[in-house]
């Protein structure tokens, strides 16, 4: 998967690699050169989560417990993404547990996936305090780790669950009922939209809407297979 120049960028800043760009005439070989040179050090899986463990590139760090890096296998055809960690994910270091977890486990397994066979993350790697939004320091922060999550996974499918991930992934402000139903595109990768199962649970009349939404994924997931 190739990455626009700017996520590139991104990411690199994010994991504290410096990118060099001439400022001479050159040209065009010098700026391949230095692309290559920082294409060489960009990290592995566990150097990756080495890097989000030991982060500190927003003031989030300060009141963590742990990081929340995302979980399942890192070669899976689905990637599930969602807002950022809450107080028992920030416990535990695992991405939505408690109710909403458990349901979303069980939405998962109504299309035949189990949260060990896809990758569940988050936008953010460390829980906001009292669980309010992210501010847009903090998920461009994260956003360079998310970046290379995507790449080294390289999912068939990403799911993107809620308003807050919907939004910031597809960068739009339009609310999860005009995004969820239909196909987008991160980078190369299909995206479907649909409801955070915290709000599934306190709506449960929705619940047909994201099964919907599921189908839709499993659907172009199924596409993208052949």
């Amino acid at each position: 998967m190739i990455q626009p120049e700017h996520q590139r960028r991104a990411y690199l800043e994010a994991l504290g690699i410096d990118v060099w760009l001439p400022r001479d005439e050159v040209g065009a070989q010098a700026e391949d050169v230095a692309e290559t040179d920082a294409h060489a050090e960009i990290p592995t899986w566990d150097d990756l989560r080495a890097a989000v463990a030991a982060c500190t590139s927003c003031s989030l760090h300060t009141g963590r417990t742990q990081t929340v890096f995302g979980v399942g296998d890192p070669q899976a055809d689905w990637m599930v993404i969602g807002e950022a960690p809450g107080a028992e994910e920030d416990r535990r270091g695992e991405p939505f547990v408690g109710r909403a977890g458990k349901l979303l486990d069980e939405m998962l397994r109504a299309v035949g996936q189990s949260r060990d066979r896809v990758f569940i993350a988050n936008i953010l790697k460390c829980r906001p305090p009292n669980n309010r939004d992210p501010k847009a320091e903090e998920s461009a922060a994260c956003r360079g780790y998310l970046q290379r999550q995507i790449e080294l996974i390289e999912p068939k499918i990403i799911l993107a669950v809620g308003r807050i991930a919907a939004q910031l992934l597809l960068e739009t402000d339009e609310p999860v009922g005009r995004l969820r139903g239909s196909r987008h595109q991160l980078g190369d990768t299909p995206l479907v939209v649909t409801y955070h199962p915290a709000y599934l649970l306190r709506s449960p009349s929705q619940k047909r809407k994201a099964w919907d939404d599921l189908c839709l994924a499993t659907r172009l997931m199924r596409e993208a297979s052949e």
